[in-house]
């Protein structure tokens, strides 16, 4: 008999016969009964077995199936109101695939244990809410930006020129000779749109920040675009229609998770308020937190400014001291820079940072300079300053800050598969 899926099976399939293979998720037993909650990935659904009804070996296996354990089922769909879903599936046979050990997590687990046994607790209903949020989220910024004339490009994972700082590049030997693991796809999505005009990519990238906040990883994904002929306004623009369209179609096609999450989230409303570097500055003061103007915000005063709104926002016009080397200077103020950040509400802080890129040769020469980069390995990203250069902008949204901020995570970590952090590597 063919395999059928949780997920595939509604009231229509009542009396229709079905094999299920899953694990137990729950299990209790009533004298000649045994109640299994099977799960498979794409689903759960009761299984009753009763020993009137199954053969002597299925029955022994199902008594023997502990928590966890993986089985194969067969048996016929039937309607009960009292089982979950309102399904259930009267067995006819049970296969005992893999009997499972004493299941180690239990309800007092603290976060450290259930990190150093993430391998075991992705299986949690509610990790799974998680990725299955962070599934939807990419899904949704692919949808918006096909729709708008993005085209998908994979950029190169290793690399020998920073994009962001050279402080935080993580090393690695190559061939006889240095490279590094990339930190963003921006420099080189910057050559692709020459081809492409409007690019993105969702990939990884690589910090080696020794930042232990709750917003911070070493590795984590990025939604990266670059527009050519585009403006600062342009892609702050981009960036909220996008951000609006994620959250939208997480709330329209996963409400289950968030539910079981137990998040009220509400999508935000266009459009995303934009105040200044100095703006901000004058909020920090207000609530008794002071920043020298031209130094970047830290986590305390991003979350203090996170708080002061109900919905995200830009910060705009930052100091060019506190930016990299590629971010264009305004026209009125070459003291601060075409950049922003977009900041999610209720404390969550950062998701994305976009701006205009400089796309004056000698300007980008000075500011490489200015920031003692190594000139050499930023030729051929000269060269686009050489060869038919325009006005261009983009952004990177940070997955893990986004999904965190969507399912209201109290740590980035738990937005991930496997986090990466200063002194977390396993497993």
């Amino acid at each position: 008999m063919q395999r059928q899926y949780i997920n595939e099976i509604s009231e229509e399939w009542e009396g229709r016969t079905v094999r299920l293979a899953g694990w137990v998720y729950r299990k209790r037993t009533h004298g000649n009964l045994i109640f299994f909650i099977l799960r498979d990935g794409t689903g759960f659904i009761q299984v009753a077995i009763h020993r009137d009804k199954v053969d002597e070996k299925s029955f022994s296996e199902a008594e023997k199936a502990t928590v966890e354990s993986s089985v194969i089922v067969e048996g016929t769909v039937a309607k009960d109101p009292r089982a979950p879903g309102g399904l259930e599936i009267r067995a006819s046979k049970v296969q005992l695939v893999g009997l499972a050990e004493t299941w180690p997590i239990t309800k007092t687990a603290g976060r450290v244990f259930l990190l150093d046994n993430r391998h075991l607790h992705l299986r949690s209903e509610k990790v799974r809410a998680v990725l299955l949020v962070r599934h939807e989220v990419c899904r949704a910024a692919r949808e918006w930006l096909e729709s708008h004339g993005f085209v998908e490009v994979h950029a190169p994972i290793i690399i020998t020129a920073a994009c962001e700082g050279g402080a935080t590049l993580f090393p690695l030997e190559y061939f006889g000779r240095r490279a590094y693991l990339t930190q963003s796809a921006q420099l080189y999505e910057e050559a692709a749109i020459t081809s492409l005009g409007k690019v993105y990519t969702i990939a990884p990238s690589f910090r080696a920040e020794k930042s232990r906040t709750r917003a911070h990883l070493t590795e984590f994904w990025q939604i990266e675009c670059e527009v050519a002929f585009a403006t600062h306004e342009d892609i702050m623009k981009i960036e909220e229609e996008l951000v609006k369209y994620i959250c939208d179609k997480v709330v329209e096609r996963r409400s289950d998770c968030l539910k079981t999450l137990g998040r009220e989230f509400r999508p935000p409303k266009l459009p995303f308020e934009r105040i200044t570097y100095d703006e901000a500055l004058e909020i920090l003061e207000s609530k008794g937190m002071h920043v020298e103007w031209g130094e970047d915000f830290g986590a305390d005063e991003i979350r203090t400014l996170s708080l002061s709104f109900d919905n995200p926002f830009f910060i705009t016009r930052f100091p060019l001291s506190a930016r990299s080397f590629y971010h264009m200077p305004e026209e009125d103020d070459p003291r601060v820079s075409k950049s922003s950040d977009m900041i999610a509400p209720e404390g969550y802080g950062e998701i994305s940072t976009g701006g205009q890129r400089i796309h004056d040769y000698d300007l980008l020469v000075k500011r490489i300079k200015e920031q003692d980069l190594p000139l050499e390995s930023y030729k051929w990203y000269l060269d686009l300053r050489k060869y038919g250069t325009v006005p261009q902008s983009g952004f990177g949204i940070g997955v893990e800050r986004l999904v965190r901020w969507i399912c209201g995570l109290y740590l980035i970590r738990e937005a991930c598969l496997f986090p990466r952090t200063p002194t977390r590597v396993y497993p």
